[in-house]
């Protein structure tokens, strides 16, 4: 390897063959430092060819064929979840290289998705209108890959979204406590995953790299109500490791006093094939009967759900 190559794998995050890595599973990196990157959702897709849209679209009139999936912190996370889709040997717990600014970082996002989407242009079963408003994305889904709270300038790429008149649906792990507790510019709709009960389950299911992240994410759960925001907590139903001790679950969301709850079931796909099976895959109806106990200890309603998605919102 030449000396520039060298000096150019220095700073960046991800190194330019990892990258390559990904994008063959359709990732597009966005700017030159190798940390942030766009990757078309399967909703977006559906959506343009009126086959079906992500269950955002129907419990918060987000569309689909105009959601940007990304991520400014792709290879960023404190936890190694089991259920993860994602290529966990990427994954680094300290920011590593320098990093793009947040518009150089929207403007690329932009870009690749609309050319990621070119090819429905020559598809006939593709709704045309539907296709050029896809050309201007108005939601910003901050949740592809990794911790987005790890990304040094994440107040202001949910500014400069919000400039850009995007909605923002932001999801965190809350283990970056105090930078979430400190966020200045809230996005839209701000995610908290919660998926376990208690701190043995939670080490056990998403392998923790750091020693506080459970108390980080009590304390995230206790600063949530602060939030100006829509707020939300999100579960991931793996069976036979979290679907259990609802009493605690619902003890932490009282904590957290979120405007939503989401209880989404874990898929079967990707990397997440290497560490679980099918058989941790609940059915709808496991997830319907889990949330509905959740509901019940937590003074909510089941006001929508999403069959083809397994998920179902309390309010």
């Amino acid at each position: 390897m030449s000396n520039s190559l060298i000096n150019q794998e220095k700073n960046v995050s991800l190194s330019l063959e990892d990258q390559k890595k990904l994008e063959y599973s359709g990732y597009r990196f966005l700017g030159s430092k190798g940390h942030s990157a766009v990757k078309i959702c399967h909703w977006t897709k559906k959506s343009i060819l009126n086959e079906g849209f992500c269950y955002k679209e129907k419990f918060y009139g987000i569309e689909s064929h105009r959601c940007l999936q990304m991520s400014p912190a792709v290879p960023f996370c404190h936890q190694k979840c089991s259920f993860c889709w994602r290529d966990l040997s990427l994954t680094k717990t300290k920011w590593v290289g320098d990093y793009d600014d947040p518009k150089t970082i929207i403007q690329d996002a932009i870009h690749a998705q609309n050319k990621l989407l070119c090819g429905f242009f020559g598809n006939d079963k593709a709704d045309r209108k539907k296709l050029e408003e896809s050309k201007k994305p108005n939601n910003a889904a901050i949740s592809l890959a990794g911790e987005p709270m790890f990304y040094p300038d994440i107040n202001d790429l949910i500014a400069e979204f919000k400039k850009q008149d995007f909605t923002t649906f932001l999801v965190s792990n809350g283990v970056i406590y105090e930078k979430l507790a400190n966020l200045q510019n809230e996005p839209t709709q701000l995610y908290l995953s919660l998926d376990a009960p208690d701190k043995k389950t939670y080490v056990d299911l998403c392998t923790p790299q750091i020693n506080d992240a459970w108390l980080n994410i009590n304390k995230s759960l206790e600063t949530l109500n602060s939030f100006d925001s829509r707020t939300c907590i999100r579960t991931t139903c793996v069976k036979h490791k979290n679907m259990f001790d609802h009493e605690n679950y619902a003890k932490l969301i009282d904590l957290a006093n979120p405007d939503y709850i989401e209880i989404k079931a874990y898929m079967c796909v990707g990397y997440s094939r290497d560490r679980l099976t099918l058989d941790n895959m609940p059915t709808f109806n496991e997830v319907i009967d889990f949330a509905q106990k959740i509901a019940d200890l937590t003074g909510r309603e089941i006001t929508n759900d999403s069959e083809i998605s397994r998920v179902v919102l309390l309010e």
